[in-house]
């Protein structure tokens, strides 16, 4: 897993939203728990942001140099399917 969490150079942050409490994003903290030790581990000067609200769907930014980002929806998803997405947007260069 570690090597698909080395970020690209061109991601200055990494940033989820997510429900601290609802199903919709059960999927969501369980990917967070899980995978973002390694994240930072292999990244430790870029921000990986975690935002909880109450009612939020579980969506994931990626932004990189000059402000451009990203975003991928996470409603639905399983773990291996989150991995697969965030994997995307932090090997993808803008």
């Amino acid at each position: 897993m570690s090597a698909k969490y080395a970020f690209n150079k061109g991601l200055k942050e990494l940033r989820f939203l997510f429900c601290h409490t609802s199903e919709h994003s059960e999927a969501t903290r369980a990917f967070l728990k899980r995978a973002y030790p390694t994240m930072k581990k292999n990244n430790p000067s870029i921000p990986v942001l975690m935002r909880e609200a109450s009612g939020t769907e579980p969506r994931v930014f990626a932004r990189y140099e000059f402000g451009k980002e990203r975003r991928e929806r996470l409603t639905g998803l399983s773990d291996k399917e989150i991995e697969e997405k965030v994997t995307t947007l932090v090997k993808t260069t803008l």
